[in-house]
């Protein structure tokens, strides 16, 4: 065994060894560790820090630190010499993380943190933290694409109303009573349209945040479907088209009434307009999803058309998912996904009986503590 081996077997034991105490392995960590001691040696560089950076650890541990990590900003300028963390101010603690460059180009976000064994003492270890930005870029290559499609969908409604106001005001007197009627009808519908879109995005940016407030209340969710289909037939589509079923005695449930009925108007909606022939609405007692709770309630909604391809059902719920019909803003169901997870329930889609969609939600009953 050479005498560098043996070195880097040392150096990499005493970085494990900070660690165990915790019970942590450092090649478990997620993101890439690497530590430097008072010499400016790495002393630690984990299987992360390997994998980022394509250097292993063998070469690595024992080096200076800016010879294992050779960081450039993206101006091009040595980022270790610009920092200077032992030889620079000495209040200084830590360096907010930030885009640097990897020989050959590569992007990496990183951070450092600096020991002092003393408040203004000198460096005792510089920990570095090394984070890959593929994960930040797809997501915002997922909020680029979602400003892009909420731009071209209200480009659509807002031109409709700027055209026919615009026609209005112009033109008020060339006009008859019924035809001003139906241009102001179609400004009305556009601007529910837009009123729409603006909610779904806020919806989206809730979720996202995990800041989607669930206000519990009573839900007698049978009647809440009985509405959604009298709303249908109202519209002109035949009652015969609907099948509820109720299976009896059903727990009380408690839910946000008003995010029940969107998480149903849009379930509803994709069986009529994408699917054919009945669609059923089963509502029936099952198992609680959540643990500590006996009951829940589970909703199917299941139509009898082509439903939807196998290898597609694993991005139903994913933003921009529109299946085999163009349409809508394709963000239906990852906000019905994720209202229903605010609920502390889940969601699933699968097959009905009849070869058509069927997706199925469960609701933990969720009664408040006094009634339990």
């Amino acid at each position: 065994m050479s005498v560098g081996t043996r070195s880097a077997q040392g150096v990499s034991e005493a970085c494990a060894g900070g660690l165990a105490e915790l019970g942590i392995d450092p090649d478990q960590l997620p993101d890439g560790l690497v530590v430097a001691d008072e010499r400016g040696r790495v002393i630690c560089f984990n299987a992360a820090a390997a994998r980022i950076t394509a250097l292993s650890a063998e070469d690595a541990l024992g080096q200076r630190l800016e010879k294992a990590l050779p960081l450039e900003d993206l101006e091009g300028r040595r980022w270790w010499q610009l920092t200077d963390p032992y030889g620079g101010l000495t209040i200084r603690r830590r360096q907010p993380e930030r885009n640097l460059l990897l020989p050959g180009g590569r992007e990496v976000l990183v951070s450092a943190q600096y020991v002092r064994t003393e408040p203004t003492g000198p460096v005792h270890r510089v920990v570095v933290g090394l984070r890959d930005t593929e994960a930040r870029r797809r997501t915002e290559r997922s909020h680029a694409e979602l400003i892009a499609t909420v731009a071209h969908e209200l480009r659509s409604p807002l031109t409709s109303v700027k055209g026919f106001t615009a026609t209005l005001l112009a033109k008020w007197e060339r006009f008859t009573d019924d035809q001003k009627r139906l241009m102001l009808e179609t400004v009305d519908a556009d601007a529910d349209r837009v009123t729409r879109l603006i909610a779904e995005l806020l919806d989206i940016s809730r979720i996202d945040s995990g800041r989607l407030e669930v206000r519990r209340q009573p839900v007698d969710i049978g009647a809440a479907v009985g509405r959604h289909i009298q709303a249908y037939v109202a519209a002109g589509l035949a009652a015969d088209r609907f099948l509820l079923r109720l299976e009896q005695p059903l727990p009380m449930l408690w839910a946000d009434p008003d995010k029940i009925d969107q998480v149903l108007s849009n379930l509803l909606e994709n069986a009529v307009r994408h699917g054919e022939g009945t669609v059923t609405i089963d509502i029936t007692p099952t198992a609680s999803p959540r643990e500590g709770e006996d009951t829940g309630t589970s909703v199917t909604v299941s139509d009898e058309g082509p439903g939807i391809p196998e290898e597609s059902m694993n991005r139903v719920f994913t933003r921009f998912w529109r299946g085999s019909k163009r349409g809508g803003t394709g963000l239906g169901l990852y906000i019905v996904k994720g209202i229903v997870e605010a609920h502390g329930g889940t969601i699933t889609v699968g097959r009905g009986p009849q070869g058509g969609a069927e997706f199925r939600f469960t609701l933990p009953v969720s009664a408040p503590a006094y009634l339990t």
